[in-house]
């Protein structure tokens, strides 16, 4: 049987580094998800297109499962590209289940049962310093939310992040300023303190260096 790949000129991007860099906004399918798969199931992967000009740099689009061997995917592709004309609607392709980022299961065979999965998308004003690693969490506290933009679909958190006082002296000199961006941003970078996260409104913790951790300041 002739081994289906991709089209010429179309790749795909391993999401495994990007997820282990980023686990708490970036999510792979459970693996009783993936074992779980049967023709007229789906996956979605992300495709990159290697030459000529794209619209978009990737794009995530879904296969259409046809059979699964030897750990891979043989589909169609199901979806019509945004961006790429080197890849359309129909394609024959061949996915490493590795590569799935999601999943979606047909009428008559059902989603597996899988663990809870806790996100956290509400968000958080955190320093610049803290969040391009120029600095440690020194200082956070959780206050009465009041940032809540109409347009955002999260709520604001009341979380507020802050780096050492000479950092966030730097940020201020060169005009860096705070950013409200979603949890799970943040815990990515350093989720030492994610034992706090659901605290009450008015607490105040401060990075003890000798025991090397938070403890609550009044």
């Amino acid at each position: 049987m002739s081994r289906i790949e991709l089209p010429d000129g179309i790749a795909l991007d391993d999401p495994r580094p990007v997820a282990a860099k980023n686990p708490y906004t970036f999510f792979m399918p459970f693996p009783a998800e993936l074992a779980a798969l049967r023709p007229r199931d789906g996956i979605k992967a992300i495709f990159r297109q290697l030459h000529g000009a794209t619209h978009y740099d990737a794009e995530r689009m879904w296969v259409l499962i046809e059979r699964i061997e030897d750990g891979d995917v043989i589909g169609t592709l199901d979806n019509e590209p945004a961006g790429m004309d080197a890849i359309k609607l129909g394609d024959a392709v061949r996915i490493p289940l590795s590569h799935a980022i999601s999943t979606a299961f047909h009428k008559d065979n059902p989603r597996p049962e899988t663990p809870e999965r806790r996100e956290y998308w509400d968000r958080c004003l955190v320093d610049d310093c803290v969040l391009e690693g120029r600095s440690h969490i020194d200082y956070l506290y959780r206050e009465e939310p009041d940032m809540t933009r109409e347009s955002d679909q999260y709520p604001d958190s009341g979380w507020r992040i802050r780096g050492t006082q000479e950092a966030i002296d730097a940020d201020e000199a060169n005009g860096a300023n705070p950013h409200y961006i979603a949890l799970g941003k943040v815990l990515n970078i350093d989720d030492s303190w994610i034992t706090l996260i659901d605290c009450e409104f008015d607490r105040h913790f401060a990075w003890d260096a000798g025991n090397e951790r938070y403890v609550e300041v009044y």
